[in-house]
């Protein structure tokens, strides 16, 4: 299902086993998996199988209406959490990129959740500042460039319902964040940003070795 782990604490027998021993991905979701594997070395920035099956049933759980997605790459996790949204949910997908959005756009019209997802091909930070400064959103996911974290999350949590989700992605580095002999920028990055989550008495803040790490922050 799932040949290379993306979670460095996993061998790929475990890996296996564990996707196995959850809600699978769909035909449609593992026809994108394909899709996204066929470009080569840079498919690893789409998110686990596993975890997209966490961000279904976490959107699901919490009953988000409204969510906002930083990062969408081809389109996988904006499917997952589409899907666990209602039928008048929205999505709002934040990227750059035209050719690898436009992978996922006919998955996400097999899977019938294309009419939750409004697509914006700008600037991340652009975008989440053009709306009002106001709770508009029940969960946000951010998985996008990693010196732009904190400016996300600032951008994002005025707009964040009270009681509502952050989910931060890669916010492990491949353990690269543990390791004092490891010094670039983007390893730096992320340590500023876990460091700033944490200390932060404006949400509840928990760090979950989910594939490369994800960070799940709750607005008090």
């Amino acid at each position: 299902m799932s040949d290379a782990p993306k979670d460095f604490h996993l061998n790929p027998a475990v890996h296996d086993y564990l996707v196995r021993h959850g809600t699978p991905p769909s035909e449609i979701q593992q026809d994108l998996i394909e899709a996204t594997r066929k470009l080569g070395g840079i498919s690893i920035m789409q998110v686990a199988p596993e975890q997209g099956a966490f961000m279904t049933l976490l959107t699901r759980a919490v009953g988000a209406k409204n969510a906002v997605e930083v990062g969408t790459f081809t389109g996988y996790s904006a499917l997952c959490i589409a899907q666990g949204l209602p039928d008048d949910g929205k999505l709002v997908c934040c990227d750059v990129s035209e050719e690898w959005v436009a992978i996922g756009r006919p998955f996400w019209e097999k899977a019938g959740v294309a009419g939750k997802i409004d697509l914006r091909i700008a600037p991340a930070i652009e975008t989440l500042r053009s709306f009002p400064e106001e709770p508009i959103w029940d969960l946000a996911f951010i998985d996008a460039d990693k010196l732009g974290y904190i400016d996300y999350f600032e951008a994002i949590l005025p707009r964040l319902n009270t009681g509502g989700l952050i989910l931060v992605d890669n916010v492990l580095w491949m353990g690269t964040v543990a390791d004092p002999s490891v010094d670039n920028d983007q390893t730096n990055a992320i340590r500023k940003f876990n460091d700033h989550v944490a200390s932060d008495d404006r949400v509840d803040c928990v760090m979950l070795p989910i594939s490369d790490g994800l960070t799940l922050l709750r607005k008090r």
